[in-house]
């Protein structure tokens, strides 16, 4: 398991200095722990958060005992994009919480490789109920069961950990295969010469032939 060590940190008090020794505040809470405001380095922090994203769970080495907890918020720099708060929420180990997974496509279809179907996502992550002990990192989905046009994949068809129920319907479309449309391309319409007016360039001639210049006066 991930962990990250903390540092009792008084509320408001030096905010400016603790990010420029390469720390950053952050605090913790949960449903019985009042809010308790700690630093936490930055570069650790980074590549915890990184490898656990919002749905691992981690301990935090703290002055009160070890936490485990999950990252709930982080503040990032609008320029920099680096983070400069966190929020973490202590997990009871024996209640379920509600988190959203990613999902992680694998495998190779049968109606994209030789139907020429293109692959179609539609959900990205979905978000289930689960024992803090059952908690995934992700989820695997087999798009190999994908062989024509007609398949689907659905919330009920993905592997989830044993305590885990989803909180969207089973029938919801996890992906699919789309046909691949070919455009008609439009053919060129053959062009009538006779049809196109030419104007004459230099002076004008009238309907009779005649020229029409400015006439000589008598």
């Amino acid at each position: 398991m991930l962990k990250l060590t903390t540092d009792t940190r008084e509320k408001g008090k030096h905010i400016k200095k603790l990010r420029k020794n390469g720390k950053m505040p952050a605090v913790f809470y949960g449903n019985k722990v009042s809010a308790t405001t700690i630093s936490v380095d930055t570069t650790e922090f980074l590549k915890v958060w990184r490898e656990a994203g919002e749905s691992s769970v981690i301990t935090l080495d703290t002055p009160t005992g070890a936490k485990d907890v999950l990252i709930q918020d982080v503040q990032t720099d609008p320029v920099k994009g680096m983070p400069v708060h966190a929020d973490f929420y202590v997990i009871d180990k024996d209640k379920k919480i509600t988190v959203t997974v990613p999902l992680e496509f694998e495998g190779i279809s049968p109606a994209v490789k030789e139907l020429n179907g293109t692959l179609v996502k539609v959900m990205h992550e979905i978000e289930i109920e689960v024992l803090p002990k059952d908690l995934p990192h992700s989820l695997k989905v087999d798009i190999s069961k994908l062989v024509d046009f007609e398949s689907r994949i659905k919330v009920s068809d993905i592997a989830l950990p044993q305590s885990a129920v989803p909180t969207d319907g089973a029938d919801e479309i996890v992906a699919l295969i789309a046909e691949q449309k070919e455009e008609e391309e439009a053919s060129a319409e053959a062009i009538d010469m006779s049809a196109i007016e030419v104007e004459k360039k230099g002076k004008k001639e009238d309907v009779d032939g005649a020229d029409a210049s400015t006439e000589k006066a008598a």
